[in-house]
C-alpha cells in the first residue's frame, strides 16, 4: 500500500506541503504526516514507493529517541491511536505520523561531510575549498578528511538550497547561533558516524534542520534518513569512483539513462525501478534499528 497524499486522511488545515511531507496544524501543535512520494531533481515522480514514508517516519523517531537526551528535538509522539478525530483512517497512518512542538525554523540547512564526495567533491575539485574551508591539496573522490566539517546552505523553499560560508551564515543569523548549530551538527554526526560504523555503513554527510521553541535551540523535521543523509555499504567503498548509495540511486541511475530533460515533469517510473528503490529503503532501515 503506498500513500501519496494524506489530504483526505486528515482533519486539519493543511499548512505545507513538501516534496515528501505534510504539515498540518492540529492546534496546539503539528502534525507531519510522510507520504511515499519521492523526488529527483526537484521533481515529484510517479509512481509513490511503496514502505519509503514508513521507513523515514520509523528511522527519524527512532534517532529522535537516541539522542533526546542530549539534543532536543520537536517530537511529542508517534502514536497515531492518540489523534482520535485528526485523523480518519488510523490503519493507514500508523508509522506514518508525527506529532511535534511548533518551532520557529532557522531558514539553514546544516550540512555535516565526513568525507569528500557529492557537491562538496564538485566544489573541491573546482577551488581546493568547500563553502569556503581551505582542504589538503591531493585528496581525492570519496576520502575520508581527517575531521568532519561543517557545510551549511541557505534554505529556499523553491529549487537548490544555496551552499555558504559560515561567514556568511553568521551574517544571516548571529555569530552566536551559527556557532551553535554548528557545534550541535558536527556532535549529531560523531554519534551517528560511530553507530553506523558497528553496523558495516559509512555515513558521508547528513544534514539537520533546527528551530526555536522558547528561545530554545531544537532539533527538528528529519534526522539520519536516506533522504537527509549519505550511507553507503562498508563493502562498497572505494576511492574515485560514483558509489552506489543506499538510497534513491536506483531512481538517478534509470533516469540518467533517459533522455528527459529535468525541465518537464518525466515519464512513470518502471516497475522494477520503484521495486528496487523500495527494497533500499527498507535494507537500510534493517540495517540500522
Amino acid at each position: 500500500m503506498t500513500l501519496s497524499s494524506a489530504v483526505e486522511l486528515v482533519n486539519a488545515p493543511l499548512l505545507y506541503k513538501g516534496k515528501v511531507r505534510e504539515l498540518y496544524d492540529i492546534g496546539e501543535h503539528y502534525l507531519i504526516v510522510v507520504t511515499d512520494r519521492i523526488s529527483a531533481f526537484d521533481y515529484v515522480l510517479e509512481p509513490a514507493v511503496p514502505e519509503k514514508g514508513n521507513v523515514l517516519n520509523r528511522l527519524s523517531a527512532f534517532w529522535f529517541e537516541q539522542t533526546k537526551g542530549w539534543m532536543e528535538n520537536h517530537v511529542v509522539h508517534t502514536d497515531v491511536e492518540l489523534l482520535g478525530d485528526v485523523v480518519k483512517n488510523k490503519e493507514q497512518l500508523k508509522d506514518r505520523i508525527m506529532v511535534t512542538r511548533k518551532a520557529e525554523r532557522i531558514d539553514i540547512e546544516c550540512v555535516v561531510r565526513g568525507y569528500i564526495t557529492g557537491g562538496g567533491w564538485r566544489q573541491y575539485e573546482a577551488s581546493g575549498t568547500v563553502n569556503g574551508i581551505q582542504l589538503p591539496q591531493g585528496l581525492r573522490k570519496n576520502s575520508k578528511l581527517e575531521q568532519p566539517i561543517f557545510t551549511p546552505a541557505a534554505k529556499n523553499d523553491v529549487g537548490h538550497d544555496e551552499d555558504i560560508s559560515m561567514a556568511q551564515m553568521e551574517e544571516m543569523v548571529g555569530k552566536e547561533l551559527a556557532q551553535e548549530l554548528e557545534a550541535k551538527s558536527l556532535e549529531l554526526y560523531a554519534y551517528a558516524r560511530d553507530y553506523c560504523e558497528k553496523r558495516g555503513i559509512i555515513l558521508a554527510d547528513c544534514k539537520f534542520e533546527f528551530g526555536m521553541v522558547d528561545g530554545k535551540v531544537i532539533l527538528i523535521d528529519e534526522i539520519f534518513t536516506p533522504d537527509a543523509s549519505r550511507f553507503w555499504a562498508k563493502e562498497n567503498y572505494a576511492l574515485d569512483v560514483e558509489i552506489d548509495s543506499m538510497d534513491k540511486e536506483p531512481v538517478r541511475t534509470y533516469l540518467s539513462t533517459t533522455d528527459w530533460d529535468k525541465n518537464s515533469q518525466p515519464d512513470p517510473l518502471p516497475q522494477q525501478v520503484v521495486e528496487a528503490t523500495s527494497a533500499r529503503y527498507t535494507d537500510i532501515m534493517n540495517r540500522l534499528i
